[in-house]
């Protein structure tokens, strides 16, 4: 095996996978732009959930919101779901691994409030029952996913923002993941504090 070749062609799909995406997800994504600023502008938070690398990119997303994006500005209101283990282990643990992001929308959302679900498969039990919550809280959904969407692509309705990577492969889906919620950053910031590009 030719490992440079093999690395280089990382960057080839990586740059496919992105181009594809921008072609796909970039209106969707203005679209979810506007709504999560809509909410903050009118005092509502941004929850956040995902599982294993999608927790991570729930955290950091949920840290660029309260703390800053790449200027300063005013704290945004956004809570990690994923990140409080006591509750998580005891919803858990009384309730069911798949409660443990329920629970807290239940608890924590009111109508006006945005979700941002994140899956690569489309299909994680915790993710989609977050989801089901969320609209029994009259809050919109920002679910980000790929591999075409999986069952939670089905679980969307009208007030709903569906960003679904057009790739199967799990570390792309995630990689492009990342672009987007930096992307959601920058766009909130510019509505907030004057576009610079």
């Amino acid at each position: 095996m030719d490992m440079t070749s093999h690395m280089a062609s990382h960057f080839d799909d990586a740059i496919d996978t992105l181009k594809a995406s921008s072609k796909e997800l970039a209106q969707p994504l203005s679209d979810a732009v506007d709504l999560l600023f809509a909410s903050l502008a009118n005092d509502g938070k941004i929850l956040a959930c995902g599982n294993g690398g999608s927790a991570a990119d729930a955290q950091h997303f949920i840290a660029e919101l309260v703390g800053r994006f790449e200027r300063d500005r005013l704290p945004l209101a956004g809570v990690a779901l994923n990140t409080d283990t006591s509750i998580m282990t005891a919803v858990g643990n009384d309730y069911g691994f798949d409660a443990i992001f329920e629970r807290q929308v239940l608890a924590l959302g009111h109508a006006g409030d945005v979700l941002v679900a994140i899956s690569t498969s489309g299909n994680s039990p915790n993710v989609m029952r977050s989801i089901e919550a969320a609209h029994d809280r009259d809050m919109s959904v920002i679910a980000l996913t790929g591999k075409g969407g999986g069952s939670i692509a089905e679980l969307l309705g009208d007030t709903d923002i569906h960003l679904c990577v057009p790739h199967d492969r799990t570390m792309r889906i995630q990689e492009v993941h990342i672009v987007l919620l930096h992307a959601l950053c920058d766009g909130i910031d510019a509505l907030l504090l004057g576009d610079t590009l």
